[in-house]
Order: C-alpha cells, then structure tokens, then sequence
C-alpha cells in the first residue's frame, strides 16, 4: 500500500521537479512576465499540491499551507520584492507553529547550540551583509523569521536531514540573495546558488513532513 501510494502522488513530485529545473535552465528574460511569473511558482506549487493530497492530519494540513504560501510568494517576487517577501514571511510564521507543535522533548547540546546558531545567526549576517543599503532592518527582520524558522525545524521531531537540513538549505538560498542584492557577491555566482538551493530545500522539507504526518518516519520526541 505505502509503496502504490507513492507511485500514485510521485507525478506531483516529478513535475515540480522538472518544472524547477526547465525554469532555472530555460526560463529568462525573453519569457513574458506573467508567464516566466506561473512557471516558477509551478515547481513549489507542485509540492503544495503533493502536500494537500498525501499529508494527513493537522501537520499534512500545515506543511501544504507553507508551500502554497510560498509558491504565491516565488510568483509575486517577478513582481514586487517586498510584496514577495511579506508572504515568504508569512509561510515562516505558519511553518515556525508546525515545527513548534512537533518539537523534540530532550534536545542534546550540539542540536541546541546548532538551533541558537540559526536563530541568531542568520539575522546577523543578513544585518551584516545589508548594512547600510537602503530597507537593511526589513531584510534583517525578515531573517528574524527565517533564522527562527530554521531553528524551529533543526530542533523539530521531523527527520533532521530532511526537514532539518532542508530549512538550512532554505536560508542559504536566502543569504545568497542578499548578498548579492548588497554586492557582496557576484551575481553570476548566485545565479547558479539561489534557486537550486532553494528548491532542493523545499523537496526535502515537503517530502520529509508528510512521511512524518503518515507514520512512515522514524523519528521520536526524544
């Protein structure tokens, strides 16, 4: 049964994988907005879907409301910058109560510091690298809720390196577009980072929390 499941909701996965990766390879400024707009929010948006459909319970419930509210977020950044992030931030918020409801009971030591690293860090460097271009403090602010976030995932009961690294995945992506939007590294060099990082991130995230929604995942609470 689990395997005749897989293979019937594995099309969701396998578009949003090549949707993702026709769009990195192919997709540029020669493709309309609105179109270059829909093709990107394809390859999340079929993991929103795979996670609508193949998550179970309150958990499956909230990891398709994430990846839907980042899909909107990929789509609406062709258009507006900010308006992009506000919702990116908003699937933080929605992801960061997911992660809480499932957090680990006992955290050793190194997954604790490894935790406090990511809820500190990554609004400092975010700070470091925007600092003084103009809108810094929203960037680092938004990297408040990322940093959280992630955090939030590596100290969650959910797999650690699926979900756990997938989050990490998730702020590089992130710190590479701020690093470039300050100049601090150069755009063909994050142009080859940004969004494979990214959407690696999210495959491993989604799959990782509706496994763990159906049972199939080893991981405990302690």
């Amino acid at each position: 049964m689990p395997r005749r499941a897989l293979i019937e909701h594995r099309p969701w996965l396998l578009l949003g994988i090549v949707s993702a990766v026709t769009y990195f390879f192919l997709a540029d400024e020669t493709v309309p907005g609105v179109y270059s707009a829909v093709w990107k929010g394809l390859g999340v948006g079929s993991l929103a879907a795979y996670a609508w459909m193949r998550g179970r319970g309150t958990d499956g419930t909230l990891i398709a409301i994430v990846m839907t509210l980042c899909a909107i977020a990929d789509m609406l950044l062709e258009f507006s910058f900010l308006g992009g992030a506000a919702i990116f931030g908003l699937a933080h918020l929605v992801a960061i109560g997911l992660y809480l409801r499932n957090r680990r009971l006992h955290v050793v030591g190194s997954q604790r510091a490894a935790g406090i690293a990511l809820l500190v860090g990554v609004p400092l460097i975010s700070a470091l690298f925007t600092w003084p271009q103009a809108n810094w403090h929203l960037a680092a602010g938004y990297a408040l809720l990322l940093g959280a976030m992630s955090a939030a995932a590596w100290t969650s009961c959910f797999p650690r390196y699926r979900v756990g690294l997938g989050a990490v995945l998730f702020v590089l992506s992130d710190l590479a577009i701020f690093a470039r939007e300050a100049g601090r590294l150069d755009a063909d060099i994050t142009g080859w980072l940004i969004w494979p990082l990214y959407f690696a991130g999210q495959l491993m995230i989604a799959t990782g929390v509706v496994q763990a929604s159906r049972g199939s995942s080893t991981s405990v609470r302690a």
